[in-house]
C-alpha cells in the first residue's frame, strides 16, 4: 500500500487528490444532464471560452475565478442570443464564440508572454497549482451542484426528456435552461486548474456514458455517473504521481480505459443503450428507454 501512501506525505498532493475527486464527482453529475440533453459540444466549447477569459484576467490582473466565470457567462448568453435568431444552427454559433474567445487568449499569451505560467495549467491541469483555497471553491460548487440538482430534480427531469411538454405544462424551460448552463459554466470554471481546458469535456461526458451502458434509470445512472467520475480522478491523480503525467490527461485516460472495459464486457444490450444515447445527442431531447 505504500504506492498509495506514499505520495499522501505531500500536502500539495493531498490538496490535488482532494480536488480531483470532488471535480470528477462535480462532472459526473452534471455530465449527465449535458449528454442527455445533447450538449457535449457546448461543455467542449464553454471550457474552450472559458479560457479567453481567464487568459484575460491574468494580463490585467483580476481575479481569475471572477473573470473567467463572467466571461464563460457572457459567452454562453452569446450563444443562446445567435441561437435564438435561427440564422445559423446551435453548433456553428458553438465553434464561431468559443474559438473566438479561445484564439483571443492564445493572443494575448504571445503578447503578454509573462502570464504563460499563470495560465498554463488553465490549459494542460495541475496538481501543483492547486492550493487550499481552489480545493474550498470545488467543494463548495459541488455542494451547490448536488443542492440544485435535488431542489430542481423534477423539473430538470422533465426538461431533460421532452421540453415542449414540459413548457405547456408550466415548466419554465428557459429558466431551468439557464440554470444548467450556470451550473455547466461554474463547474468547468472550478475544476479547470485540475482538469485543463482542453480535458474537461471529457470528464463531462465519459462518466454518463459509462453509466448508461450500466443501467437503463435516469436516477441510478445520476448517482452511478457521479461516483465513476470521483473514482476516475482519485485512480488518476495517485497513477499521475507514480508515472509523472499530467493529473487532467491521466484522469481522462483512466476513465477511457474503463468505458473500453464496461463497453466489452456489458454486450450488445450496454451497446445499445450507449447507441441510444449517440442518437439522443443527435436528434435532441427524446425519451430514453427504462428512464
Amino acid at each position: 500500500m505504500s504506492w498509495l501512501t506514499e505520495p499522501l506525505e505531500f500536502a500539495f498532493f493531498r490538496h490535488g487528490l482532494i480536488v480531483a475527486t470532488l471535480a470528477g464527482a462535480l462532472c459526473g453529475l452534471i455530465g449527465v444532464y449535458v449528454t442527455l440533453r445533447g450538449m457535449s459540444y457546448i461543455g467542449h466549447g464553454l471550457s474552450h471560452a472559458i479560457f479567453g477569459g481567464a487568459a484575460a484576467s491574468a494580463v490585467i490582473g483580476f481575479n481569475f475565478y471572477v473573470g473567467a466565470g463572467l466571461w464563460g457567462m457572457a459567452s454562453a448568453l452569446a450563444i443562446g442570443r445567435v441561437t435564438r435568431r435561427r440564422i445559423i444552427g446551435s453548433d456553428a454559433a458553438i465553434g464561431v464564440i468559443t474559438t473566438a474567445s479561445f484564439a483571443f487568449g492564445i493572443a494575448l499569451l504571445g503578447l503578454y508572454g509573462q502570464v504563460r505560467r499563470s495560465i498554463d495549467a488553465a490549459i494542460f491541469g495541475s496538481i501543483l497549482g492547486v492550493t487550499v483555497a481552489d480545493v474550498w471553491v470545488v467543494a463548495g460548487v459541488a455542494v451547490a451542484a448536488v443542492a440544485i440538482v435535488l431542489g430542481f430534480y423534477r423539473k430538470l427531469l422533465f426538461t431533460t426528456f421532452d421540453p415542449e411538454v414540459a413548457d405547456v405544462s408550466g415548466v419554465n424551460t428557459a429558466r431551468m435552461d439557464a440554470l444548467l448552463m450556470l451550473l455547466l459554466s461554474v463547474s468547468i470554471l472550478a475544476t479547470m486548474k485540475v482538469l485543463g481546458v482542453v480535458l474537461i469535456a471529457a470528464t463531462l461526458v465519459i462518466p454518463p456514458v459509462v453509466a448508461r451502458m450500466l443501467t437503463s434509470s435516469f436516477a441510478r445512472m445520476l448517482w452511478l455517473s457521479t461516483l465513476i467520475g470521483a473514482g476516475c480522478g482519485f485512480a488518476g491523480m495517485v497513477f499521475s504521481y507514480h508515472l509523472d503525467v499530467s493529473s487532467g490527461a491521466t484522469i481522462v485516460l483512466v476513465g477511457a480505459a474503463l468505458f473500453a472495459v464496461v463497453f466489452a464486457l456489458t454486450g450488445p444490450g450496454g451497446r445499445r443503450r450507449v447507441a441510444g444515447l449517440a442518437e439522443h445527442e443527435a436528434l435532441g431531447p427524446v425519451s430514453l428507454p427504462g428512464r
